[in-house]
């Protein structure tokens, strides 16, 4: 499946997440899974962190040369909606980045049956594993949950009175637990239609039988957040303004209006290190702009020349866009004139919404 912004396009394993809920008093944890939508924050279930609990983690690419995993917090819940983001607190080296936030779509109320896939981490995907040292008698058997790579359908018209989408899924061969669901961990896990979501699954009800899931539709989003809530997830999972009143088989909403204009950071104290500087230089580093021979420079023109006199050289760019931030923040107002400035050089991409996803929360931690 390819994963890049245009043809089929669709979930990227390296961003699906398996959450992993602790709780304290004895109380049993969750598992459920979830969506990498940009470079510090995962989308999830709700009901999979309500109550509070007492520790939340993010699992990638488990058992491979390249998983990770870190710890996370709350950063918005909504029981209405079922709907999760969660801010990761650290990421280590291994990470990969995120170049982009994923699109979204509103499906209207026509009947049309579409194509639909998801990836998560259901019960039933339960192993036990020897091992090489188990296989050998030698040591225990550990106990994992494997990924589900599930295509299915959505009637559009079903499930109207509950918000949901129907999701039609191939069953699991057999419901060996009868009173839990073999689907239970499969809440939190985006449902595409193509290279966009519709919906995030959040429940298996019973009675609709082993091949029936429910997802809440993306435009409960937009009925069921509160103001601040909305405003959040568009600008740290990059949810667009609602759709206007169109009636297409699908109404993508992923080209439409940009989140308003990132908040001012002339308030941030000058001693911030590189690390909590860190996603904003990883943004602007992948600015085409900046990318370019004297490209720092030349922005640097417009902005007060004591920047370009003061700031620290280096030949690498990750280290050179750092020194010019650190330099700005000793000059109050000089930061967001710098940024205003590399406005006119850069077109709308999403480059540069990354770079105002960073400096609105870069400015949420600093406030």
């Amino acid at each position: 499946m390819s994963t890049g912004r245009g043809g089929v396009g669709g979930p990227e394993i390296a961003r699906t997440a398996e959450v992993i809920v602790g709780r304290s008093g004895g109380v049993p944890g969750r598992r459920g899974s979830g969506y990498r939508v940009t470079e510090r924050y995962v989308l999830t279930a709700a009901h999979l962190v309500e109550p509070p609990p007492a520790t939340v983690r993010v699992r990638f690419d488990a058992d491979r040369s390249t998983e990770w995993d870190c710890e996370a917090e709350v950063a918005l819940s909504s029981g209405p909606a079922d709907l999760a983001l969660l801010r990761l607190t650290g990421s280590p080296p291994e990470a990969r980045p995120v170049h982009h936030a994923p699109r979204y779509a509103v499906i209207p109320e026509t009947a049309v049956t579409l194509p639909v896939t998801a990836v998560g981490f259901p019960r039933f995907k339960l192993r036990e594993d020897e091992g090489p040292e188990g296989r050998d008698g030698d040591g225990p058997p550990s106990r994992y949950r494997d990924s589900c790579h599930v295509d299915g359908t959505v009637s559009a018209l079903s499930n109207r009175r509950a918000g949901t989408l129907e999701v039609a899924v191939p069953p699991p061969a057999e419901d060996v637990e009868p009173d839990r669901s073999p689907w239970e961990g499969m809440s939190g896990a985006p449902l595409w239609y193509g290279d966009v979501i519709i919906g995030l699954i959040t429940t298996h009800h019973r009675s609709d039988g082993l091949g029936r899931l429910a997802a809440v539709r993306v435009q409960r989003w937009y009925e069921l957040l509160t103001p601040a809530e909305l405003k959040l997830l568009r600008t740290c999972a990059g949810l667009p303004d609602p759709p206007g009143a169109t009636d297409p088989p699908v109404h993508e909403t992923g080209g439409g209006p940009r989140p308003p204009a990132p908040p001012s950071l002339a308030a941030l104290p000058s001693t911030l290190s590189l690390g909590e500087l860190r996603d904003l230089v990883d943004a602007l580093t992948a600015l085409p702009t900046l990318r370019r021979s004297n490209g720092i420079d030349a922005v640097l023109e417009g902005v007060d020349p004591r920047i370009a006199a003061h700031r620290p050289r280096d030949d690498r760019l990750r280290f050179e866009v750092y020194g010019v931030l650190r330099t700005c923040l000793r000059f109050p107002g000089t930061l967001d004139r710098f940024l205003a400035e590399l406005r006119t050089w850069e077109e709308d991409s999403e480059e540069l919404r990354r770079v105002d996803r960073a400096m609105t929360e870069l400015a949420l931690r600093n406030n």
